[in-house]
């Protein structure tokens, strides 16, 4: 199997499924004529031409209402914010326009959208370009939240996204645009809503995904060292969230610990914690722990980005607490 960019894994789910649907088309900053601020969508302005490939002004709230109005009318929008800290300018939009337009007009109307970017930290790039959207969209009805942590997924993935009749928030990584991985040449999908046990262990369960579950491999790998075997999920999407997936695991580890990259309050960890308390109480043989950013804005300084994540060492700590290993 052929090892291709992130970047590139996304370029191709738009490329297949816009050459076979003419209604699909791409807007964002910066998309057509400098091939993307990512370069996700370098060539595809010579291929598809300026009516589907579409350079915007800075104003996302009026290229999101434009993809909205469009949606309803037939066509299928890509919209590309260039970092999610910004679609914060096209929130109302997203939240009262696009996630309630199928239950609002009666069924009438859908909004078969895709808005995509990175999101998270991407070093140091201070607070308001740094945080994580995914539990605020994710909050909302009638928006589904897809976030992959590699090429393979981020196509499926995207290609799923691209067809889907609903509304989807795609979080990306800035940090991830370069890694490379195993993508199949076939035609393939992955289906929206299912998570994935990237790595079966006995002991204890992590939760993660995007980009923070590199962290997760790393602890993974020193624990192996030490005779601790890990079962690691990746959830892939957060709305809907693959509650089945966790729980089998747990009840055969009776350990979870969840690794997030956003704030605490109101997190994913937050909500898998609840969901596991919940139906497999008993299977527990130690409290739930989570490993989160900081409940602070990300600052600048690098020592302090550092001490904000989550890292291996912090993982590591957090599984040997759930097995009462003190070492």
């Amino acid at each position: 199997m052929r090892e291709i960019q992130f970047r590139e894994a996304l370029r191709e789910a738009m490329n297949e499924e816009m050459r076979k649907d003419e209604s699909i088309y791409l807007m964002g900053e910066e998309v057509a004529e400098y091939n993307g601020a990512y370069k996700v969508s370098q060539g595809m302005l010579d291929e598809f031409g300026a009516k589907r490939v579409i350079d915007t002004p800075i104003s996302e709230m009026g290229f999101s209402g434009i993809a909205i109005g469009s949606a309803m009318n037939g066509l299928k929008p890509i919209v590309e914010f260039m970092t999610f800290n910004f679609s914060l300018v096209a929130i109302d939009q997203i939240i009262n326009g696009a996630a309630k337009l199928m239950s609002m007009s009666g069924g009438q109307f859908s909004a078969p959208i895709v808005f995509r970017g990175p999101t998270g930290n991407a070093g140091m790039l201070s607070s308001q370009h740094s945080q994580c959207f995914e539990n605020w969209y994710a909050n909302c009805p009638g928006l589904k939240v897809v976030v992959p942590s590699n090429p393979a997924d981020a196509k499926g993935l995207l290609k799923s996204a691209i067809i889907d009749p609903d509304p989807v928030i795609f979080m990306e990584s800035e940090l991830m645009y370069g890694d490379k991985g195993p993508v199949p040449e076939e035609t393939y999908y992955t289906e929206i809503g299912k998570a994935k046990v990237v790595k079966e262990g006995t002991d204890v369960t992590i939760v993660s995904f995007g980009k923070i579950i590199k962290v997760v491999y790393a602890a993974a790998a020193e624990l192996e060292k030490e005779g601790i075997n890990v079962e690691i999920i990746d959830l892939r999407t957060v709305r809907p969230i693959d509650y089945p997936c966790v729980i089998e695991s747990v009840k055969k580890t009776n350990r979870l610990v969840i690794v997030e990259e956003s704030w605490p309050l109101g997190s994913i960890a937050t909500e898998v914690t609840f969901k596991v308390q919940k139906d497999a109480f008993d299977y527990l043989d130690a409290p739930i722990l989570r490993i989160m950013g900081g409940d602070v804005p990300l600052p600048y300084a690098p020592t302090l980005i550092q001490e904000y994540l989550p890292n291996p060492e912090k993982v590591i700590k957090a599984v040997k607490e759930v097995m009462y290993v003190k070492k």
